[in-house]
This record gives C-alpha cells, sequence and structure tokens, in this order.
C-alpha cells in the first residue's frame, strides 16, 4: 500500500479549508483517509497552518511521501528540516 500525505479539501465554494492527512494513494481525493495530521487556512491573513509534530514525522519515518503542497507546508513548519536532518544522521 503506497501512503501519501496530502491536502483533502474542505469547506464550501470559494471559502476552502484543507485537512492534511494520510491516506492511501488509491483513495479519492475527499474520500477515505488513514489519519488526520493537520489543517490549513488559506484564507486567513496569514493563512494558518497546524500540523501535529509527532505524527507527521512519524508517517515520513514510515515511508510516506508527501505531495508538493503538503511538502511545502511541512518545510513552512519545520518539520520537512528536521526529517531530514534525522535521515542523514542515521
Amino acid at each position: 500500500m503506497a501512503v501519501k500525505i496530502r491536502l483533502s479539501r474542505q469547506g464550501r465554494k470559494k471559502a476552502p479549508f484543507y485537512r492534511l492527512v494520510v491516506a492511501d494513494s488509491r483513495s479519492p481525493r475527499d474520500g477515505k483517509f488513514i489519519e488526520l495530521i493537520g489543517t490549513y487556512n488559506p484564507m486567513t491573513d496569514p493563512a494558518a497552518v497546524t500540523i501535529n509534530e509527532e505524527r507527521a514525522l512519524y508517517w515520513l519515518k514510515q515511508g510516506a511521501l508527501p505531495s508538493d503542497t503538503a511538502r511545502g507546508l511541512l518545510r513552512k513548519q519545520g518539520v520537512w528540516d528536521k526529517f531530514k536532518g534525522g535521515e542523514q544522521k542515521q
């Protein structure tokens, strides 16, 4: 099973709100997911991002691949750097 970290769209028309989820790559964008690890609200100024860092690092270490946008959010919150830093030490 290929696991991905990606965004799932919520909210209403012209007012998007996203969940950062861990999901099977074959499931639909807004469909079934394994775990909710954060949220992203682009409508606030500045954009509100909350990520459960511990769970995100766990899934990255298990081999979950983030989408481009999810990787950007993880990088913005500093989670990606912690993951890459820990990977190089081993």
